[in-house]
Protein backbone atom coordinates (compact mmCIF):
# COMPACT_ATOMS: atom_id res chain seq x y z
CA UNK A 1 0.00 0.00 0.00
CA UNK A 2 3.28 2.26 0.91
CA UNK A 3 3.25 5.86 1.15
CA UNK A 4 -0.48 7.48 1.44
CA UNK A 5 0.59 10.51 1.43
CA UNK A 6 -1.82 11.88 -1.13
CA UNK A 7 -4.43 11.71 1.65
CA UNK A 8 -3.27 14.72 3.07
CA UNK A 9 -3.30 16.55 -0.03
CA UNK A 10 -5.59 19.46 -0.79
CA UNK A 11 -7.11 18.16 -3.35
CA UNK A 12 -9.65 15.69 -3.29
CA UNK A 13 -9.34 12.68 -4.40
CA UNK A 14 23.78 -12.93 -0.70
CA UNK A 15 21.57 -15.57 -2.32
CA UNK A 16 23.22 -18.69 -2.54
CA UNK A 17 23.00 -20.54 -6.22
CA UNK A 18 20.20 -22.28 -7.46
CA UNK A 19 21.66 -26.28 -8.25
CA UNK A 20 19.99 -27.15 -11.27
CA UNK A 21 19.61 -30.97 -12.80
CA UNK A 22 21.86 -31.25 -15.93
CA UNK A 23 19.78 -31.48 -19.38
CA UNK A 24 19.44 -35.18 -20.40
CA UNK A 25 22.14 -36.18 -22.75
CA UNK A 26 20.70 -35.93 -26.50
CA UNK A 27 19.44 -39.15 -28.43
CA UNK A 28 21.69 -40.62 -30.98
CA UNK A 29 20.74 -39.01 -34.24
CA UNK A 30 19.92 -35.74 -32.72
CA UNK A 31 22.14 -32.23 -32.55
CA UNK A 32 23.01 -30.04 -29.93
CA UNK A 33 21.35 -27.18 -32.23
CA UNK A 34 17.70 -29.68 -31.69
CA UNK A 35 18.69 -29.53 -27.64
CA UNK A 36 18.77 -26.31 -27.76
CA UNK A 37 15.93 -25.29 -29.41
CA UNK A 38 13.29 -27.98 -27.87
CA UNK A 39 14.52 -25.93 -24.04
CA UNK A 40 13.92 -23.35 -25.13
CA UNK A 41 10.37 -24.30 -26.42
CA UNK A 42 9.82 -25.59 -23.09
CA UNK A 43 10.33 -22.18 -21.37
CA UNK A 44 8.10 -20.23 -23.46
CA UNK A 45 5.20 -23.18 -22.34
CA UNK A 46 6.42 -23.12 -18.81
CA UNK A 47 6.07 -19.25 -18.95
CA UNK A 48 2.33 -19.41 -21.03
CA UNK A 49 1.48 -22.43 -18.52
CA UNK A 50 1.74 -20.02 -15.58
CA UNK A 51 0.29 -17.01 -17.18
CA UNK A 52 -2.15 -18.74 -18.27
CA UNK A 53 -2.91 -20.44 -14.44
CA UNK A 54 -2.88 -16.81 -13.65
CA UNK A 55 -5.35 -15.53 -15.66
CA UNK A 56 -7.69 -17.95 -14.86
CA UNK A 57 -7.47 -17.25 -10.85
CA UNK A 58 -8.26 -13.68 -11.84
CA UNK A 59 -11.26 -14.56 -13.87
CA UNK A 60 -12.46 -17.31 -11.25
CA UNK A 61 -12.29 -14.46 -8.86
CA UNK A 62 -14.40 -11.95 -11.02
CA UNK A 63 -17.34 -14.35 -11.46
CA UNK A 64 -18.05 -15.05 -8.28
CA UNK A 65 -17.66 -11.43 -7.10
CA UNK A 66 -20.84 -10.43 -10.37
CA UNK A 67 -22.61 -13.45 -9.15
CA UNK A 68 -24.30 -12.75 -5.65
CA UNK A 69 -26.16 -16.24 -5.59
CA UNK A 70 -22.42 -17.78 -5.51
CA UNK A 71 -22.10 -18.88 -1.44
CA UNK A 72 -18.29 -17.84 -1.76
CA UNK A 73 -17.65 -16.83 1.75
CA UNK A 74 -14.49 -19.02 2.77
CA UNK A 75 -10.80 -17.32 3.08
CA UNK A 76 -8.18 -18.76 1.42
CA UNK A 77 -6.43 -19.49 4.16
CA UNK A 78 -8.89 -22.90 4.83
CA UNK A 79 -6.43 -25.60 4.59
CA UNK A 80 -7.72 -29.85 3.85
CA UNK A 81 -6.19 -33.00 4.64
CA UNK A 82 -5.32 -34.65 1.08
CA UNK A 83 -6.17 -38.07 1.31
CA UNK A 84 -4.54 -39.11 -1.34
CA UNK A 85 -0.88 -37.88 -0.12
CA UNK A 86 1.55 -40.51 0.24
CA UNK A 87 3.62 -38.66 2.63
CA UNK A 88 1.29 -40.69 5.54
CA UNK A 89 -1.50 -39.97 7.75
CA UNK A 90 1.19 -36.98 9.45
CA UNK A 91 1.62 -35.28 6.02
CA UNK A 92 1.12 -31.72 6.40
CA UNK A 93 -2.77 -30.94 4.40
CA UNK A 94 -1.86 -28.32 1.29
CA UNK A 95 -2.61 -25.00 2.06
CA UNK A 96 -5.67 -23.84 -0.70
CA UNK A 97 -4.33 -20.26 -0.81
CA UNK A 98 -1.49 -21.33 -3.19
CA UNK A 99 -1.76 -22.07 -7.23
CA UNK A 100 -1.78 -25.90 -8.34
CA UNK A 101 1.62 -27.17 -8.43
CA UNK A 102 3.17 -27.74 -11.48
CA UNK A 103 6.38 -29.79 -12.14
CA UNK A 104 7.05 -27.55 -14.70
CA UNK A 105 7.63 -24.51 -13.09
CA UNK A 106 11.42 -24.22 -12.15
CA UNK A 107 10.81 -22.32 -8.57
CA UNK A 108 9.19 -25.26 -7.38
CA UNK A 109 11.12 -28.29 -7.98
CA UNK A 110 12.43 -30.00 -5.08
CA UNK A 111 16.22 -29.76 -6.22
CA UNK A 112 16.18 -26.47 -6.45
CA UNK A 113 14.57 -25.22 -3.31
CA UNK A 114 17.32 -23.86 -0.25
CA UNK A 115 17.31 -24.85 2.67
CA UNK A 116 15.79 -28.67 2.30
CA UNK A 117 17.70 -30.00 5.51
CA UNK A 118 15.91 -27.79 7.81
CA UNK A 119 15.05 -29.60 11.19
CA UNK A 120 11.78 -28.65 12.31
CA UNK A 121 12.36 -30.71 16.00
CA UNK A 122 13.14 -28.18 18.84
CA UNK A 123 11.45 -25.16 17.16
CA UNK A 124 8.54 -23.19 19.18
CA UNK A 125 6.19 -23.42 15.81
CA UNK A 126 6.75 -24.58 12.68
CA UNK A 127 3.29 -22.90 11.49
CA UNK A 128 3.15 -19.91 9.35
CA UNK A 129 0.28 -17.17 9.06
CA UNK A 130 0.91 -15.10 5.51
CA UNK A 131 -0.70 -11.74 5.90
CA UNK A 132 -0.60 -9.83 2.88
CA UNK A 133 -0.50 -5.42 2.36
CA UNK A 134 -3.22 -3.40 0.77
CA UNK A 135 -4.48 -4.41 -2.14
CA UNK A 136 -3.15 -7.80 -2.52
CA UNK A 137 -4.45 -11.60 -1.31
CA UNK A 138 -3.47 -14.93 0.12
CA UNK A 139 -2.62 -15.22 -3.59
CA UNK A 140 0.69 -13.34 -3.95
CA UNK A 141 2.46 -15.92 -1.30
CA UNK A 142 2.05 -18.47 -4.00
CA UNK A 143 5.58 -19.04 -4.12
CA UNK A 144 6.66 -18.70 -0.46
CA UNK A 145 3.95 -20.73 0.35
CA UNK A 146 5.33 -23.65 -1.58
CA UNK A 147 8.93 -23.28 -0.57
CA UNK A 148 7.61 -23.30 2.93
CA UNK A 149 5.27 -26.08 2.82
CA UNK A 150 8.04 -28.08 0.97
CA UNK A 151 10.50 -27.49 3.80
CA UNK A 152 7.95 -29.09 5.98
CA UNK A 153 6.59 -26.19 7.86
CA UNK A 154 2.74 -25.52 8.09
CA UNK A 155 1.49 -22.69 6.08
CA UNK A 156 -1.77 -20.43 6.05
CA UNK A 157 -2.15 -17.54 4.22
CA UNK A 158 -5.53 -15.75 4.61
CA UNK A 159 -7.48 -12.78 2.74
CA UNK A 160 -8.25 -10.27 4.92
CA UNK A 161 -12.30 -8.42 4.64
CA UNK A 162 -12.90 -7.55 1.18
CA UNK A 163 -8.89 -8.66 -0.03
CA UNK A 164 -8.06 -11.74 -2.83
CA UNK A 165 -11.24 -13.58 -3.26
CA UNK A 166 -12.86 -12.71 -0.01
CA UNK A 167 -16.42 -12.09 -0.61
CA UNK A 168 -17.17 -8.43 1.23
CA UNK A 169 -17.54 -5.42 -0.59
CA UNK A 170 -13.71 -3.25 0.01
CA UNK A 171 -16.15 -0.22 -0.07
CA UNK A 172 -18.17 -1.19 3.16
CA UNK A 173 -15.12 -1.98 5.69
CA UNK A 174 -15.42 0.73 7.96
CA UNK A 175 -12.68 -0.28 11.00
CA UNK A 176 -9.33 -1.84 11.28
CA UNK A 177 -11.43 -4.94 13.20
CA UNK A 178 -13.50 -5.40 10.32
CA UNK A 179 -10.39 -5.61 8.17
CA UNK A 180 -8.56 -7.71 10.42
CA UNK A 181 -11.65 -10.14 11.22
CA UNK A 182 -10.43 -13.07 8.89
CA UNK A 183 -7.24 -13.30 10.91
CA UNK A 184 -8.46 -12.45 14.14
CA UNK A 185 -11.06 -15.47 13.95
CA UNK A 186 -8.19 -17.54 12.95
CA UNK A 187 -6.29 -16.91 15.88
CA UNK A 188 -9.52 -17.45 18.37
CA UNK A 189 -9.83 -20.72 16.90
CA UNK A 190 -6.60 -22.04 17.35
CA UNK A 191 -6.14 -24.77 19.55
CA UNK A 192 -5.05 -23.75 23.36
CA UNK A 193 -1.05 -24.09 23.49
CA UNK A 194 -0.30 -23.69 19.79
CA UNK A 195 1.35 -20.72 18.56
CA UNK A 196 2.01 -19.18 14.90
CA UNK A 197 4.48 -17.08 13.83
CA UNK A 198 3.15 -13.76 11.91
CA UNK A 199 3.88 -12.36 9.06
CA UNK A 200 3.24 -9.25 7.69
CA UNK A 201 3.43 -7.19 4.49
CA UNK A 202 2.94 -3.98 4.12
CA UNK A 203 -0.49 -2.89 5.58
CA UNK A 204 -0.63 -5.96 6.56
CA UNK A 205 2.29 -5.32 9.56
CA UNK A 206 -0.47 -2.94 11.07
CA UNK A 207 -3.04 -5.52 10.67
CA UNK A 208 -0.64 -8.52 12.73
CA UNK A 209 0.01 -5.20 15.42
CA UNK A 210 -3.45 -5.34 16.07
CA UNK A 211 -3.71 -9.41 16.33
CA UNK A 212 -0.80 -9.16 18.56
CA UNK A 213 -2.31 -6.94 20.78
CA UNK A 214 -5.03 -9.37 21.32
CA UNK A 215 -3.24 -12.44 20.97
CA UNK A 216 0.22 -12.12 23.04
CA UNK A 217 0.21 -15.96 24.04
CA UNK A 218 -0.86 -17.30 20.14
CA UNK A 219 1.99 -15.71 18.65
CA UNK A 220 5.84 -16.86 18.92
CA UNK A 221 7.60 -14.24 16.39
CA UNK A 222 6.06 -11.53 14.36
CA UNK A 223 8.20 -10.28 11.27
CA UNK A 224 7.49 -7.20 9.52
CA UNK A 225 8.49 -7.22 5.79
CA UNK A 226 8.89 -3.78 4.26
CA UNK A 227 5.82 -3.43 6.41
CA UNK A 228 3.71 -0.61 8.81
CA UNK A 229 5.65 -1.21 12.07
CA UNK A 230 3.85 1.47 14.46
CA UNK A 231 4.06 2.45 18.03
CA UNK A 232 0.71 2.80 20.16
CA UNK A 233 -1.63 5.65 19.09
CA UNK A 234 -0.21 6.05 15.79
CA UNK A 235 -2.08 5.00 12.19
CA UNK A 236 -0.67 3.67 8.96
CA UNK A 237 -1.43 7.09 7.22
CA UNK A 238 0.54 9.16 10.10
CA UNK A 239 3.86 7.17 9.52
CA UNK A 240 3.86 6.93 5.86
CA UNK A 241 2.83 10.46 5.42
CA UNK A 242 5.63 11.55 7.41
CA UNK A 243 7.86 10.99 4.04
CA UNK A 244 5.52 13.03 1.59
CA UNK A 245 6.89 14.61 -1.94
CA UNK A 246 4.97 15.60 -5.23
CA UNK A 247 6.95 13.41 -7.28
CA UNK A 248 6.18 10.38 -5.06
CA UNK A 249 4.87 7.50 -6.75
CA UNK A 250 1.87 6.29 -4.31
CA UNK A 251 1.02 9.95 -4.67
CA UNK A 252 0.66 9.63 -8.35
CA UNK A 253 -1.07 6.00 -8.08
CA UNK A 254 -3.80 6.66 -5.91
CA UNK A 255 -7.08 6.99 -6.95
CA UNK A 256 -9.76 7.38 -4.51
CA UNK A 257 -13.14 5.77 -4.19
CA UNK A 258 -16.54 7.24 -2.92
CA UNK A 259 -18.90 5.00 -2.65
CA UNK A 260 -21.26 6.64 -0.55
CA UNK A 261 -20.89 9.95 -3.13
CA UNK A 262 -18.09 12.35 -3.83
CA UNK A 263 -19.53 14.85 -0.65
CA UNK A 264 -18.91 12.28 1.77
CA UNK A 265 -15.08 10.40 2.54
CA UNK A 266 -13.52 7.93 0.43
CA UNK A 267 -14.62 4.58 1.32
CA UNK A 268 -11.69 3.38 -0.49
CA UNK A 269 -8.00 3.83 -2.31
CA UNK A 270 -7.09 2.13 -5.85
CA UNK A 271 -3.85 1.91 -7.77
CA UNK A 272 -3.72 2.81 -10.98
CA UNK A 273 -2.62 -0.31 -12.95
CA UNK A 274 -0.49 1.59 -14.97
CA UNK A 275 1.84 2.16 -12.32
CA UNK A 276 1.75 -1.43 -10.18
CA UNK A 277 5.41 -2.25 -11.97
CA UNK A 278 7.47 1.09 -11.19
CA UNK A 279 5.15 1.76 -7.55
CA UNK A 280 5.18 -1.88 -6.45
CA UNK A 281 7.37 -4.66 -8.68
CA UNK A 282 9.59 -2.99 -10.09
CA UNK A 283 12.48 -5.94 -10.03
CA UNK A 284 9.76 -8.49 -10.00
CA UNK A 285 9.00 -11.02 -13.28
CA UNK A 286 6.67 -9.92 -15.36
CA UNK A 287 4.07 -13.45 -15.19
CA UNK A 288 3.61 -12.58 -11.23
CA UNK A 289 3.77 -8.35 -13.10
CA UNK A 290 1.05 -10.04 -14.86
CA UNK A 291 -1.20 -11.71 -11.83
CA UNK A 292 -1.17 -8.96 -9.78
CA UNK A 293 -2.45 -6.45 -12.24
CA UNK A 294 -5.82 -8.71 -12.76
CA UNK A 295 -5.57 -9.55 -8.76
CA UNK A 296 -5.05 -6.56 -6.77
CA UNK A 297 -8.40 -5.01 -4.99
CA UNK A 298 -8.62 -1.66 -3.86
CA UNK A 299 -7.82 -1.00 -0.27
CA UNK A 300 -10.16 -0.09 2.62
CA UNK A 301 -9.85 3.76 3.68
CA UNK A 302 -11.13 3.85 7.22
CA UNK A 303 -8.57 1.13 8.88
CA UNK A 304 -5.63 3.12 6.97
CA UNK A 305 -6.69 6.37 9.03
CA UNK A 306 -7.28 4.28 12.63
CA UNK A 307 -4.96 4.83 14.94
CA UNK A 308 -3.53 1.33 17.05
CA UNK A 309 -3.82 1.10 20.58
CA UNK A 310 -0.40 -0.97 21.73
CA UNK A 311 0.88 -2.17 25.00
CA UNK A 312 3.89 -3.24 26.78
CA UNK A 313 2.05 -6.26 28.51
CA UNK A 314 0.40 -7.81 25.47
CA UNK A 315 1.93 -6.29 22.34
CA UNK A 316 5.28 -5.83 23.72
CA UNK A 317 5.73 -9.41 24.76
CA UNK A 318 5.68 -11.04 21.52
CA UNK A 319 9.66 -10.92 19.48
CA UNK A 320 9.22 -8.81 16.59
CA UNK A 321 11.71 -9.07 13.34
CA UNK A 322 11.59 -6.93 10.36
CA UNK A 323 13.27 -7.08 6.48
CA UNK A 324 14.12 -4.83 4.73
CA UNK A 325 13.07 -4.14 0.83
CA UNK A 326 16.43 -2.41 -0.48
CA UNK A 327 15.39 -1.50 -3.51
CA UNK A 328 11.26 -0.60 -2.78
CA UNK A 329 9.33 2.48 -4.14
CA UNK A 330 6.33 1.86 -2.28
CA UNK A 331 7.90 2.46 1.34
CA UNK A 332 11.55 3.42 0.58
CA UNK A 333 14.26 2.33 2.61
CA UNK A 334 14.30 5.41 4.60
CA UNK A 335 10.79 5.06 5.61
CA UNK A 336 11.44 1.62 6.58
CA UNK A 337 14.43 2.60 8.94
CA UNK A 338 12.51 5.36 10.36
CA UNK A 339 10.16 2.82 11.91
CA UNK A 340 12.75 0.88 12.88
CA UNK A 341 14.32 3.60 14.98
CA UNK A 342 11.46 3.98 16.77
CA UNK A 343 10.27 1.03 17.80
CA UNK A 344 13.78 -1.54 17.38
CA UNK A 345 12.78 -5.25 17.20
CA UNK A 346 15.18 -7.96 17.90
CA UNK A 347 16.48 -8.44 15.13
CA UNK A 348 15.95 -6.20 11.25
CA UNK A 349 17.27 -8.11 7.99
CA UNK A 350 17.79 -6.88 4.68
CA UNK A 351 16.87 -8.37 0.92
CA UNK A 352 19.33 -6.87 -1.31
CA UNK A 353 17.87 -6.10 -4.52
CA UNK A 354 14.16 -6.48 -3.07
CA UNK A 355 11.07 -4.28 -4.23
CA UNK A 356 8.03 -4.08 -2.22
CA UNK A 357 7.27 -7.61 -3.18
CA UNK A 358 9.80 -9.84 -1.90
CA UNK A 359 7.56 -13.27 -2.37
CA UNK A 360 8.14 -12.05 -6.33
CA UNK A 361 11.70 -10.78 -6.76
CA UNK A 362 13.48 -12.61 -4.11
CA UNK A 363 11.28 -15.70 -3.16
CA UNK A 364 14.52 -18.08 -2.03
CA UNK A 365 16.16 -15.46 -0.34
CA UNK A 366 12.87 -14.53 1.76
CA UNK A 367 12.31 -17.86 2.33
CA UNK A 368 15.83 -18.33 3.75
CA UNK A 369 15.09 -15.37 6.41
CA UNK A 370 12.02 -16.71 7.17
CA UNK A 371 13.43 -20.10 7.76
CA UNK A 372 16.23 -18.58 10.10
CA UNK A 373 14.35 -16.37 12.38
CA UNK A 374 12.08 -19.70 12.63
CA UNK A 375 14.91 -20.79 14.19
CA UNK A 376 15.95 -18.29 16.64
CA UNK A 377 15.56 -19.95 20.04
CA UNK A 378 14.42 -17.73 23.18
CA UNK A 379 17.54 -15.86 24.76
Amino acid sequence: MGNLCAILAPKPAKRKPIKRLPNPPPQPNSSSRWTRVRSSRKEKLEDALIHEQALAAAILFQQHQQNDSLPFDRSASLRYPNSSSKKGSNALPRSSSSRARSLTDPLLQPHQLVNQDVKLDGLETDHFVLVHGGGFGAWCWYKTIALLEEGGFKVTAVDLTGSGIHSSDTNSVTSLSQYVKPLSDFLENLPEGKKVILVGHDFGGACISYAMELFPHKVAKAIFIAAAMLKNGQSTLEIFSQQASSDDLMRQAQVFLYANGNDRPPTAIDLDKSMLKDLLFNQSPSKDVALASVSMRPIPFAPVLEKLSLTDLKYGLVRRFYIETSEDNAIPITVQESMIKESPPEQVLRLKGADHSPFFSKPQALHKLLVEISKISST
